[in-house]
C-alpha cells in the first residue's frame, strides 16, 4: 500500500508530500537536493525520462523545477498507480506519460517523441550491473538522448557499477549513506 514519506524539495510544488509504494526505496532528501543542485542548468524546459520510477519523485521534482515533460516507466503496477496519484496531487497529469513495463524492454524500442535531455535511473539495488549496462547501451542513441543529455544513475554504494557507454563521461559521483549517485553525459557535452 502506498504511504506518505517523500516530499518535493524545490520548485513550484516545494513541500508537497508524495506517496511511496511499499516496494520502493526512497532516495534521501539530501541526495536528491545534491542531485538537483548539480543539475540546476539542465532542468528548465527539459524532456525527462524516469526509469524504475517507483514513486515518480525524480521526474516530479524535475517537473516542479521547470521541466517541460516527463515519462515514467516501472514494471510494478502499484508503483504506476502511485505515480499517477502523485501526478494528480501536484496537478501535472497533462505534462506526464506513465508507462507500465520492464525498463529493459522499454528502451529496446524506438522512442515515440523527442530525445530526452535528462534521464533518471534508480533501479532496485538487486538489479545486476549487466542489466543496467544494457539499458545504458540502448540509451546511447540520438533517438533516445539529446546532444546535451545528462543521465543520473543511483546504485547501492556496495553494488558493482554498470559499465557506461565508451563515449560517456562521468561528471559527478557522490555517496550518501548506502547510495552512490553518478551523473554522466554523452559525447557532445
Amino acid at each position: 500500500m502506498a504511504g506518505h514519506g517523500v516530499r518535493v524539495i524545490g520548485g513550484e510544488w516545494r513541500g508537497r508530500r508524495l506517496r511511496v509504494p511499499g516496494s520502493a526505496r526512497p532516495t534521501l532528501d539530501r541526495a536528491r537536493e545534491a542531485i538537483f543542485s548539480a543539475l540546476a542548468g539542465a532542468i528548465e524546459g527539459a524532456n525527462v525520462l524516469d526509469l524504475y520510477a517507483g514513486s515518480g519523485a525524480f521526474g516530479i521534482e524535475a517537473l516542479s523545477r521547470g521541466a517541460a515533460r516527463a515519462v515514467f516507466v516501472d514494471v510494478d503496477r502499484v508503483a504506476i498507480d502511485t505515480i499517477r496519484q502523485n501526478l494528480e496531487i501536484v496537478g501535472a497529469t497533462d505534462r506526464a506519460d506513465v508507462r507500465l513495463g520492464a525498463v529493459d524492454a522499454y528502451v529496446r524500442r524506438t522512442p515515440g517523441g523527442p530525445p530526452f535531455d535528462l534521464v533518471f535511473i534508480d533501479a532496485p539495488y538487486a538489479t545486476p550491473a549487466e542489466t543496467l549496462a544494457s539499458v545504458l547501451g540502448h540509451l546511447d542513441d540520438p533517438a533516445w538522448l539529446g546532444p546535451l543529455a545528462t543521465v543520473v544513475i543511483e546504485r547501492s554504494a556496495r553494488s558493482e557499477i554498470p559499465e557506461l557507454p565508451a563515449t560517456w563521461t562521468v561528471r559527478w559521483s557522490r555517496t550518501y549513506g548506502d547510495t552512490l549517485v553518478t551523473l554522466a553525459s554523452g559525447p557532445d557535452v
